[in-house]
């Protein structure tokens, strides 16, 4: 009777083993959930908006336009770091560090810029002091007026 139970045992992990490593979940990029999930090399992690640090820079010469974009962004979920002026710019510029893509792209749908404002962070710091931060957005006179 042990030796069943040790096989059957056995067989229930193997078979729940190669399960779990047959296959990987799809890449989900929710336009509305509080949370993303992506997939790298058969690792699942889910990043809440909540844990995404979103620096918004005032890149016009219009007052208080980071501050509405920040307050904005923060009702939505995301984890807004305190305003900021940046360089000037005619078109908004959403900034982010690898893996951040999704969250750039969500951004940019929720303060109604196109999805091309998107681009890769790489090793320079738009912004004083937003070297750490996942995403920066550089509003330009596009979203100004």
């Amino acid at each position: 009777m042990l030796i069943i139970l040790v096989l059957f045992v056995g067989t229930t992990f193997v078979a729940l083993r190669s399960h779990s490593h047959s296959g990987t979940s799809p890449v989900k990029h929710p336009s509305t959930s509080s949370t993303t999930t992506t997939t790298t090399k058969g690792t699942t992690t889910t990043i809440p908006k909540s844990q995404v640090s979103v620096q918004v820079a005032n890149g016009t010469s219009t007052p208080g336009l980071a501050g509405t974009y920040t307050t904005k962004l923060q009702l939505l979920g995301w984890n807004t770091l305190p305003r900021v002026n940046g360089p000037t710019e005619s078109t908004t510029v959403i900034y982010y560090h690898p893996n951040f893509l999704w969250a750039a792209q969500e951004i940019a749908t929720e303060i109604g810029v196109g999805a091309s404002a998107a681009r890769p962070l790489g090793t320079a710091t738009p912004v004083a002091g937003a070297a750490g931060d996942d995403v920066v957005v550089i509003l330009g006179h596009d979203v100004a007026g």
